[in-house]
Parts: C-alpha cells; sequence; structure tokens
C-alpha cells in the first residue's frame, strides 16, 4: 500500500537518488529524501544503470498520481565489476548481467575477453558508458569458471550482493601475529570458572562455537529449599582480540555479519579467531564474557551480572545428542554422558519456566517449518529435508533470551548509547489489511487499535489446528515490520520485551561486538567512544544504496523510550553503525535465499515434465505459489494456467476467485502440477496446473471452516489481560516517580545486584 506521503513532490522537482533498475526496462530513482520513488521510462534508462546516481526532473504524474522523471545530470557512475554471461553471437562479444536489473547486454572488444571462453561466468569492468545511441562495453577482469561448476552459484552471490569475501592482507597479518592460546597476561581481572562444567549446544555440522551454558538449583532468598535456578551464558570474548580501529575491526565492520550458505560459510572474522581462539572448543581455556542470572520458580530474571572469565567447555553435545538424552536418561546417549546429564536436566528445568513466563507476557511463537537443504559432493542438492527443532534448541533459544535481556537492561539503566535489536508491530495499513483478512475468514477474531504480541499469538493458537494455519501465520507475520539495529530502543514486539539486544554472537555479528565493548566500559565505571571505521568497500549509507544489491528498505526508526546521554556527533554515528549493520544483515540474507533460489532450480532442471502433488502456499494477483509434497520446493502457477476464465484476487480472504465457475484457490488448496520451465537466470520454477487434488479444503467452492467461539473469547481474555497490565505499569511509574530512585541496579525481574557472584558454584551461560 502506497502512501500519499511518498509522492509529495511537485512537477518539475528535482530529486537526487539511486538508479533502481527492473528486468523489463523501465527503473526508478530512489530519493535520497525518504519515501520518494520516481519512475524513470525504459527510453530514458538507456543513458544510466542500476545503481547509479542521477539528479532528475519531474515531468509527469501517472493515473495513481505517481511521479515521472527525466534524467537531468549523472552524479556519480557504479564503478562496481559486473557479473554475467560471455556470448559470441553474430561476430560479436558481449556479456549478459547475471543481475537482470542493469537491462542492456555489456559489449565486450575482441582482445579484452582476456582468457575466458563462450559460455563462462566472467567479472566485468565498464570502459564506456552507456548513452542514448551506445551500449556499455567493458573488459573482462576476471574468469569465475562455468555455469555449471561446483560452487558457481556462490561465486556468482559474492560478487552480485557485493559481499566481501576476502580477508585484507592487514587483516591477515594481524591474525597471524595473534597468540594460539590465551597467555598468563590475558587471564588479569578475570574470574576463573574453568571449574564449572559448562558445555557447548550446537548442531551436528557446526565449525565456531561462541556460547557455553551451565544451570544449577539454587535458593532465592529466604527459602530453605532451593526454588531458582543459577544460569550461566558465557559468551567468546572476541572483543580482547578486536581492538576499535585496527585491521580487524574494520573488516568485521565493512562486513558485519557473517553470511551462511548450504556447505560454505563466509566469516565476519579470519578462521585463527572464528574456529579458533574465539571457539569455545570442549578442553581449551577461553576468554569470555559472562551473563551470571538468577531465574526464580516463575521464570523471572530475580538477579543478573556481567563479568569477563576464563572457563573452559566440558563437552561439545550437538542438538540431536542433548534431545535423546533428555528423551530418555538411561539411554546410551544418557550413560556415555553420565556426569554432566544433571546438569543438561538442571538446564532444561530452567527452560522450561522461562517458555512459561515467555508464554505469560504473550511473546509471539508461530509454527514454521524450516528446511535445510542437503548437498552432494558437487555442490548440488542431493534432498531438502524439514529442519526439525528440539528441546535442544529451544532450550539454548531461551538462554540466549534471557541474555540479550539482560544486557539490554544494563545498559539501557546505565542510559549508555549502544544498538538495540528492536522489532516493531504493525504498520497502520498493515493492520487494517490484516484486519479486513481475519474478518473475511469469520473467524471471529479482531485486533485491537494498538495490538498486542499477545493478541497475535492468541490468533497463532486460535487458528493453529485450521487446514490455512499456514496463510493466517504467514498475513500475521507479514504484517509486523522488520527488526533492525538503532539506538533508540523502543522494544521487540515479537519477543515481547521492553528492551532487547544481541549480546551473544560477536563472532559472526558485529552489533553484538559493540555491546560488548559498551558492557567492558561500564563495568569499568567508563563510557565507549564510539568512532566509526573507514568502509574500505563500496557499501556504505544505506540510504545512499537502498536497492542496490536486491536489499529492501528499512523500517523507519523508532522514536526513543528512554532518554540517553549523548551528543549529537555520537548519536549520529551510533545511528549510521545501525543502519549499515540493518542494511548489510538484509545483504547476506538476500545473497543466501539467491544461492538457494539457484540451487533450487538446478534440482528442478532435471526434473522437466514431472509431476508431483502440492499444497497452495501463496496466493497473488498473477497467480499461485505451489509447494511440492516431499521435495519443499516452491514455484508458480502463473493465472492463464488456471482455466479459460477471468480470476479475481480477493486481497482481503488472499484467494483467487473464477467470475463465471465461482471456483477459488486459497493457501492450503491441494493441486497436482507439472514441472514447465527453469530459468536459471531468473531463479523462477513455473509449474502447470494438472488437476485439482482428491482432498481441496479451499477450492472448487469449499467454505472456510469457521473458528470456534472459544478462540474469539481467548483472545478477549488476551486483550483484557493487556489493558490490566497497562494500568498496573501507570500506577508503577507512577509510585516509583513519587518514591525515587534507590541507586540500586535490577534485574528485569526486581532483585539488586551488588556486582559480586551470587553464592554458589562458578557459573554458566546462554545465548540469544
Amino acid at each position: 500500500m502506497t502512501s500519499t506521503k511518498q509522492f509529495s513532490v511537485n512537477l518539475m522537482s528535482e530529486i537526487v537518488g539511486q538508479v533502481q533498475g527492473h528486468r523489463d526496462g523501465h527503473g526508478f530513482v530512489l530519493a535520497d529524501e525518504e519515501g520518494i520513488s520516481v519512475y524513470l521510462a525504459p527510453q530514458e534508462m538507456r543513458s544510466v544503470m542500476h545503481r547509479d546516481r542521477v539528479r532528475v526532473r519531474v515531468v509527469r504524474f501517472d493515473r495513481k498520481g505517481r511521479p515521472e522523471g527525466q534524467v537531468l545530470e549523472i552524479l556519480e557512475r557504479r564503478k562496481v565489476p559486473i557479473i554475467g554471461r560471455l556470448l559470441h553471437e553474430g561476430g560479436v562479444w558481449l556479456v549478459a548481467p547475471e543481475d537482470r536489473r542493469y537491462g542492456r547486454d555489456i559489449l565486450i572488444p575482441a582482445k579484452a575477453t582476456g582468457k575466458a571462453e563462450p559460455g563462462q561466468v566472467v567479472s566485468v569492468e565498464l570502459t564506456e558508458s552507456p548513452s542514448l545511441v551506445a551500449q556499455p562495453v567493458g573488459r573482462v577482469v576476471e574468469v569465475l569458471g562455468g555455469i555449471d561448476d561446483p560452487g558457481m552459484e556462490i561465486e556468482i552471490a559474492v560478487r552480485k550482493y557485493e559481499v566481501p569475501h576476502q580477508f585484507h592482507d592487514d587483516v591477515l597479518a594481524q591474525a597471524a601475529k595473534l597468540p594460539e592460546k590465551i597467555r598468563p597476561a590475558d587471564r588479569k581481572n578475570r574470574i576463573d570458572l574453568t571449574d564449572v562444567p559448562l558445555v557447548t549446544i550446537d548442531g551436528e555440522d557446526a565449525r565456531d562455537f561462541d556460547d557455553a551454558v551451565y544451570c544449577e538449583p539454587v535458593k532465592i532468598g529466604r527459602s530453605k529449599a532451593p526454588n531458582g535456578w543459577r544460569l550461566l551464558v558465557a559468551i567468546a570474548d572476541v572483543s580482547h582480540y578486536v581492538k576499535p580501529d585496527e585491521p580487524l575491526d574494520r573488516d568485521a565492520y565493512e562486513r558485519a555479519t557473517s553470511v551462511y550458505f548450504p556447505r560454505r560459510v563466509i566469516p565476519m572474522l579470519p578462521e585463527k579467531l572464528s574456529n579458533g581462539l574465539c571457539s569455545l572448543n570442549p578442553e581449551v581455556d577461553r576468554l569470555s564474557m559472562v551473563c551470571d542470572m538468577l531465574i526464580n520458580a516463575e521464570g523471572q530474571i530475580h538477579a543478573y551480572q556481567f563479568y569477563p572469565a576464563v572457563i573452559c567447555s566440558h563437552a561439545r553435545f550437538t542438538y540431536n545428542e542433548v534431545a535423546a538424552i533428555l528423551g530418555n536418561t538411561k539411554g546410551p546417549e544418557a550413560q556415555r554422558r553420565g556426569e554432566l546429564v544433571p546438569h543438561l536436566l538442571h538446564l532444561h528445568e530452567v527452560y522450561r519456566v522461562l517458555l512459561k513466563a515467555r508464554g505469560g507476557r504473550g511473546a509471539v511463537d508461530f509454527d514454521t517449518t524450516e528446511t535445510q537443504i542437503i548437498c552432494d559432493d558437487n555442490g548440488r542438492i542431493s534432498k531438502i529435508v524439514p529442519r526439525v527443532r528440539t528441546e535442544a534448541h529451544r532450550l539454548i533459544e531461551e538462554a540466549m533470551l534471557a541474555a540479550n535481556v539482560c544486557s539490554a537492561d544494563f545498559i539501557e539503566r546505565a542510559r549508555h548509547p549502544a544498538l538495540y535489536r528492536v522489532h516493531e508491530g504493525p504498520t497502520p495499513e498493515k493492520k487494517v489489511l490484516l484486519k479486513n483478512y481475519l474478518k473475511a475468514l469469520g473467524l471471529g477474531l479482531s485486533l485491537s487499535d494498538d495490538p498486542t504480541p499477545g493478541e497475535f499469538q492468541a490468533i497463532a493458537e486460535a487458528t493453529k489446528d485450521r487446514p490455512d494455519s499456514t496463510q493466517v501465520h504467514t498475513m500475521l507475520l507479514r504484517s509486523m515490520q522488520q527488526a533492525i539495529y538503532t539506538p533508540i530502543n523502543s522494544g521487540h514486539f515479537g519477543l515481547a520485551y521492553e528492551a532487547y539486544t544481541h549480546f551473544t554472537s560477536p563472532i559472526r555479528r558485529y552489533p553484538d561486538l559493540l555491546v560488548h565493548r559498551v558492557i567492558k566500559a561500564l563495568l569499568g565505571s567508563g563510557r565507549y567512544g564510539l568512532k566509526l571505521p573507514p568502509v574500505q568497500s563500496s557499501v556504505g549509507n544505506f540510504k545512499k544504496r537502498a536497492g542496490a544489491s536486491g536489499v529492501k528498505g528499512l523500517p523507519k526508526a523508532p522514536k526513543p523510550s528512554v532518554k540517553v546521554k549523548m551528543s549529537a556527533e555520537e548519536a549520529a554515528a551510533w545511528e549510521t553503525v545501525g543502519i549499515h549493520c540493518s542494511a548489510n544483515e538484509r545483504r547476506a540474507d538476500e545473497a543466501s535465499r539467491d544461492v538457494e533460489a539457484w540451487l533450487k532450480c538446478m534440482f528442478m532442471r532435471e526434473r522437466l515434465g514431472d509431476e508431483y502433488g502440492g499444497t497452495v502456499s501463496a496466493v497473488t494477483s498473477f497467480g499461485l505459489f505451489v509447494l511440492l509434497d516431499g521435495l519443499f520446493v516452491e514455484g508458480l502457477i502463473h493465472i492463464t494456467e488456471l482455466g479459460g476464465e477471468y480470476f479475481k484476487f480477493d486481497e482481503a480472504r488472499q484467494e483467487l476467485r473464477g467470475e463465471r465457475t465461482g471456483v477459488r484457490y486459497a493457501v492450503g488448496a491441494r493441486v497436482r502440477v507439472q514441472v514447465s520451465r527453469v530459468d536459471l537466470d531468473t531463479r523462477k520454477i513455473d509449474f502447470r496446473l494438472v488437476r485439482e487434488s482428491a482432498e481441496q479444503p479451499f477450492s472448487s467452492g469449499a467454505r472456510v471452516r469457521r473458528g470456534g467461539s472459544g478462540a474469539a473469547d481467548e483472545l478477549t481474555e488476551v486483550q483484557v489481560k493487556d489493558r490490566g497490565a497497562k494500568r498496573a505499569a501507570k500506577e508503577a511509574a507512577k509510585c516509583g516517580r513519587e518514591g525515587g530512585a534507590d541507586g540500586a541496579r535490577r534485574a528485569p525481574g526486581g532483585a539488586a545486584t551488588n556486582g559480586r557472584r551470587p553464592a554458589g558454584k562458578k557459573a554458566a551461560r546462554g545465548r540469544g
């Protein structure tokens, strides 16, 4: 839905921004001023290219009031290599860009092809820019290989999305000088936790271990028996080795995150750190930052503290192994890990109370099916399998969430600037769309004007057994904004937290590294002065490069909830870092999805003409997306393949309905399709409708089953509780203002901490 604000420009206005091309030949100028997009006709696009910065004049408006522009001046040509396939057609050499938004082929002089052969994937540098009468000209600067070479999809993606994939020489030199193990000097001013049986729990194929955990029952208050747990979350102390404004830091900031592909990872830090010094490998002493928490029987964080420590992981567990132990404490896995089983059971106990607290605060927790691509030795898909989430996965997740909440609370109470992980609820436009959708389904459920996470979760619970539960949950997810990194805290809607940061993965996320630095500064009664590292690549201000590499725009910065003491210069620096890290996170996601789409196209190219059963997974105005049974591959049945009648898209119901026959298709409909086309260049798979399946809960006019009155009652109960909680919070805030502050640092649950370790054994770990 387009807001009127987006097009608040006048005729003959001049706009400066970046060109975003479209595969159909036209383009847009994404203005530096937020929310303005100007259409460029194909003729205007002939003299510019995707990612160029230009100045345009608004010359007309279309029927919907959207501005159309004329290019006045090209301010900056994007000087980055373009990836494509080298072709030799009619005696002419040219490169067809892999990114179709460039719109035009690039001419290559015969002497500028280097050692490349026709059909190979190459990297091209422009030597002549395009004009109204001439195509762009370039020269081959790198030959990546054949289109079918193993790993070619990753080589293309990292260049297409400008993902830094090679460490600079000064970074490798600095990493080489780091010690192989921790030195005596590194242990100074750290608490020795090497005797605490901390363990790591990760996936079978994990190579870096940045968090370790431990739990034991403790007495809280005057209780004579254990009535709570001490939970230790130990995180690799990356900040000890990666110092501000050094080569390692500059490169880490440039990357901002590790990028994960099937069978390959582009790490944020060199292997010497990510798989060595900062990996909590078993039976090896490692430096860490510890979040030491007391959790009461209600799952509330009673007290917490942070401190630097030396730990020694006592074992490396996998999720499957821990799940097997929790499922059978007498089984072979449990017998093999005998001494550590009691600690795993304590971890499971604290997980259950934390999970109960999650439900109590109304956090959103949808049941979604994630898949994992299994590749063969040639890097091609051998199969795609559902990723099963066990109790072990959830156990670690809750421990990490707890540590992240404590770090946010600690920083916010100190009023120190940092990057929060902010996730806001639905925008007004998306809220209206969601309300109309729920009303059209006839569920008897709706949202209040100021919806809470509890309302979303109540709807998810009330609809989880419906055939269209996937679509309902998808609509709930789509209505919420994307999470971002920002120095302005406005809470995390999905998790129902008032403040939330990322603390638990500094090996692979730069914001976590910054949070560690801030916490260390506060522990030393100091202040972390952020200085922006110079970015060595072309990835700069996100606002100026929005859409440059397929990265979607970021939500608008929220309003502050707590006033933080910082200068205008410091505020600008933190905001810039937040934008940079958020943008690069989007870039990593886009690159990963691009590679997965490539692999799925290669996988289905060998299955052209085959028939499969499937389920409609999404409905659009141009057709149906269908997820194939067993293969977990999605493709499109274009609306022209649905039969010889006119289909109308009902946005409220999210369905296609035939005007003549009344046949309708919605999510959950069972169909049988044939693989009709696979386009590797556009990463698209097309299906042809063979016939509708016998079981059709949502097609051929089938009625939508309505939710019972119990679902509506459940949502009403949640809304009443939320209103009561808001009134109680206001009363508490009023009392706090009248009573004044007591000066003690308190955990989110209540009890004050005094900077000393709580009584009990040395502590453990957490992830978030």
